[in-house]
């Protein structure tokens, strides 16, 4: 009797965890809608809906009113907010970032905080809690929760492969992992950003897209048949990595010439240092441009051509619908973006010149955390290549 009792238990637990699982992807279901994606039958449901509403864990909001004779409206059910949160954080060049998002699918906040490029990782995971600490005001509640997602800079493999990347990075997952108690879910900060944009930013609902942030680093992400395109060992969107002039400066890659070495903020503030110019920040070459400068902005249009040359010969090797540009460098403004799409519609077949279009990203410096959070939610057809949400306990257990 026993170990029947045993297995209708963990039958329970598996049905209400498949509820609980489509409300984390969806966010507010109907109980029929929620029949239908799980299967259970109406009995089911409902018994398994009355606990989860029992305890806390589910809430059902007050159906709205429909006009006469058009049927019994249906009740909208959700994960309680106060259930769980989900965090995640961007570890990039010279900034972090944070944002955390109830499981309803809220925002509870965002927060960013630059730092040294050369900070050891033990300080910029103290910022990262104190940051956390003070968005959720030290309530940080992680029960609905699996996972957290961080984004750092480079290759990084599959969550839960071993890598280069993630051998020189063992203090993040470590140190996340013993202050929240959950595993850490780790991927490259620009695929992460590329996710975030073709979920909820410019891409939203695009099939095939080509993400590049021009940044204080280099990079992107590829969307392809709707899918986030990871690569082999997870590398893929090392854009930044792509020669541009073979005699150019040393690239931290160990290349020279690369689109990082032109582009990035360091790359761009660099050229014009030779030139002569004074500005020793993106800011005061803005403030420059927007004095008159000519060689800002005749500087601004020799690495918008470079960008939009690399972009063009990308797009004729995946042939996306849709080109999205971020990051710092990309926010200059049109003395810039113009010359990328230029030189982009110059070198792109002129099938793919026709039908391309070129977007701003719209989330900004925490798109990178949001993608974090979009692969502990595991919620969007994107990540259909990417492995589940680990074992909470397996995790711990490591």
């Amino acid at each position: 009797m026993a170990e029947q009792e045993g297995v209708l238990a963990r039958l329970r637990r598996g049905h209400e965890e498949r509820v609980l699982d489509l409300l984390r992807r969806h966010g507010a279901l109907s109980r029929g809608e929620l029949g239908r994606r799980s299967g259970l039958s109406r009995t089911t449901m409902h018994d398994i809906v009355s606990g989860l509403m029992a305890n806390g864990a589910v809430l059902a909001s007050a159906p709205e009113r429909v006009a006469r004779g058009r049927g019994r409206p249906a009740e909208s059910l959700s994960l309680n907010p106060a259930a769980g949160q989900a965090i995640g954080i961007d570890f990039a060049h010279r900034r972090l970032h944070v944002a955390i998002v109830n499981v309803a699918h809220e925002i509870v906040g965002s927060a960013s905080e630059g730092h040294a490029a050369d900070l050891p990782w033990q300080r910029r995971v103290e910022i990262a809690d104190r940051l956390i600490g003070e968005l959720s005001e030290g309530e940080v509640r992680l029960g609905a929760l699996k996972a957290i997602g961080v984004g750092v800079v480079g290759p990084v493999g599959s969550p839960g492969e071993e890598s280069a990347a993630s051998r020189q990075l063992d203090a993040v997952p470590t140190v996340l992992r013993k202050r929240f108690g959950v595993p850490v879910l780790m991927d490259n900060n620009t695929r992460l950003a590329a996710l975030a944009e073709s979920i909820w930013g410019a891409a939203a609902g695009c099939q095939d897209v080509l993400y590049l942030r021009l940044s204080h680093g280099v990079g992107g992400g590829l969307v392809l048949g709707g899918s986030l395109h990871r690569g082999a060992h997870g590398v893929s969107g090392e854009f930044g990595h792509i020669t541009v002039d073979p005699a150019g400066r040393p690239c931290r890659c160990g290349s020279r010439g690369c689109l990082e070495t032109i582009a990035s903020v360091k790359g761009v503030l660099d050229a014009h240092r030779e030139a002569g110019g004074r500005a020793r920040s993106l800011r005061s070459l803005v403030a420059a441009l927007e004095a008159g400068d000519a060689d800002v902005r005749d500087l601004l249009a020799r690495v918008g051509g470079h960008v939009g040359l690399v972009l063009a010969a990308v797009c004729n090797t995946v042939g996306p619908d849709l080109v999205v540009l971020g990051g710092e460098v990309a926010e200059v403004g049109g003395a810039l973006t113009e010359p990328v799409e230029h030189a982009l519609r110059a070198h792109a077949m002129p099938m793919i010149r026709r039908r391309l279009r070129v977007r701003q990203a719209r989330l900004g410096e925490i798109g990178g955390a949001l993608g974090g959070i979009a692969l502990v939610l595991h919620e969007s057809p994107l990540l259909a290549g990417y492995p589940a949400a680990p074992d909470p306990d397996e995790g711990l257990r490591s």
